[in-house]
């Protein structure tokens, strides 16, 4: 077989492909036993008929489609192997000239989008700045209500309903005269925004024993998004009362003794907070100036595929204004994918198989899953490959957040490993390895190598 390679442009080449009769011979042969044992002809047992006559009897056109269709993938790897091409997205295949007959070539061309060849500036001691660490009043204030509202306690009220009151409610939802669903005596903290949408606006100012009519979105089943005639009548009004901010609080609440105490471990958690957050800057920012330093070409015809994908999943594919910010994500995070992936291959950076476990154990928390479950459903699927791409990515990208000079916005050197070792601490660096704030995820565009469609 000969093969040559077109770069038609950054993202995208042509192969050419010539395969010698004698090398598709087999393919022909295998086509003629599939036909021949489909096939009855009168005179020859199922599967011993002639070439000839299977020629005659569904034509020659018929054998050479069903032996090309089954030859075509083999051929193409062959040809990508031999050129060190790295295919992603779908190739387009355009069979030029079939062995009409025997000893004639197959010859066929096949357009497929690439790998980018990425140029990488020197990674070492990339500056960024981060805001500095430090917990203000208000930071602390927070967290100590925070802290106050998990022992608070429920109180009735006579009054009629405010922002913040946890209020019980009885729905009843229609579409025209279909009662589409009823509840009672549901729990619901007004303002939360955590059901129906005007909700909230219905209850504001409504009393213990009043009902009132309020026209909605249904937020799920067959008839989500529809609008429905909601009634809601409201069974009591509570407050959260909180506990005091004493001694004796800090004894129930903590393991310190006194409120000082306790107020002084809750500063050392906010602070703690904000240099994890100095984390998540720093590689945002790191990120951010790879993005605008290295130019990634990115195959539009992988992103369209990606958007049209995600628009599809939403239901959203004439909004307009919402694909163009798809696009626009989509192909800033595939830029990033191409990226990161040129820092493992010159890093030589490899994924031990407990990391690889540990973000299997991660990802399954995310998605509210048993991590056995998630890891054979993720193997299932064929997407380990996926994810160890995906590992490898994240210690690219914190290999330079490693060697970044990072400094707060007063100018202090800030030391991204001088966070202690605690459970908090590792959701913390779990995140700060994690994807950019702000971005859509997209498919692992870079490990797809798919077959060519079918002749």
């Amino acid at each position: 077989m000969k093969s040559a390679v077109e770069t038609l442009n950054p993202t995208r080449v042509k192969l050419t492909v010539e395969v010698p009769y004698e090398e598709l011979k087999p393919s022909l042969d295998a086509a003629y036993q599939s036909i021949g044992s489909q096939i009855q002809v009168p005179g020859f047992r199922k599967g011993r008929v002639p070439s000839r006559i299977i020629d005659q009897r569904v034509g020659r056109g018929a054998v050479l489609q069903e032996a090309v269709n089954e030859a075509l993938p083999q051929f193409y790897g062959q040809a990508v192997e031999e050129n060190k091409v790295r295919p992603i997205g779908q190739p387009e295949v355009d069979v030029t000239e079939v062995p009409a007959e025997d000893g004639q070539e197959l010859k066929f061309t096949v357009e497929v989008d690439v790998r980018p060849e990425v140029t990488l500036p020197d990674l070492e001691g990339i500056g960024v700045e981060v805001d500095e660490a430090q917990a203000s009043d208000e930071d602390v204030a927070e967290r100590l209500t925070a802290l106050q509202q998990r022992f608070g306690t429920l109180k009735g009220v006579e009054r009629p309903v405010e922002q913040g009151d946890f209020v019980s409610i009885d729905l009843n939802a229609t579409l025209g005269d279909e009662e589409i669903d009823s509840v009672n005596g549901v729990s619901y903290e007004v303002g939360s925004g955590t059901m129906l949408d005007g909700l909230d606006d219905a209850l504001l100012g409504m009393s213990a024993g009043e009902s009132k009519t309020f026209t909605g979105p249904l937020a799920g089943g067959e008839h989500e998004g529809q609008d429905a005639e909601v009634a809601v009548t409201v069974q009591s009004v509570k407050v959260r009362e909180l506990p005091e901010l004493d001694d004796d609080f800090a004894q129930l609440a903590s393991e310190f003794d006194t409120l000082e105490e306790l107020r002084a471990d809750v500063t050392r958690q906010a602070e703690q907070a904000k240099r994890f957050e100095q984390g998540v800057q720093a590689r945002d920012k790191v990120l951010d100036h790879l993005l605008d330093s290295v130019d990634v070409p990115v195959p539009d015809g992988v992103v369209e595929a990606e958007v049209h994908s995600h628009l599809e999943g939403e239901d959203r594919l004439e909004d307009e204004e919402h694909r163009a910010e798809v696009q626009e994500n989509t192909r800033r995070a595939l830029k990033a994918q191409f990226l990161l992936d040129a820092i493992v291959e010159q890093e030589e950076i490899s994924v031990e198989q407990g990391e690889l476990i540990e973000y299997l154990v991660m990802s399954a928390q995310q998605y509210g899953m048993d991590p056995n479950q998630f890891a054979q459903a993720i193997d299932q699927q064929g997407q380990v490959p996926s994810m160890v791409a995906e590992v490898a990515r994240r210690k690219a990208l914190a290999s330079v957040l490693e060697k970044a000079k990072v400094v707060d916005t007063a100018g202090n050197p800030v030391d991204l490993n001088e966070v202690t070792d605690t459970d908090e601490t590792d959701e913390a660096l779990e995140d700060v390895a994690g994807e950019p704030e702000g971005e859509e995820p997209v498919a692992d565009a870079t490990e797809e190598q798919p077959e060519p469609a079918q002749a």
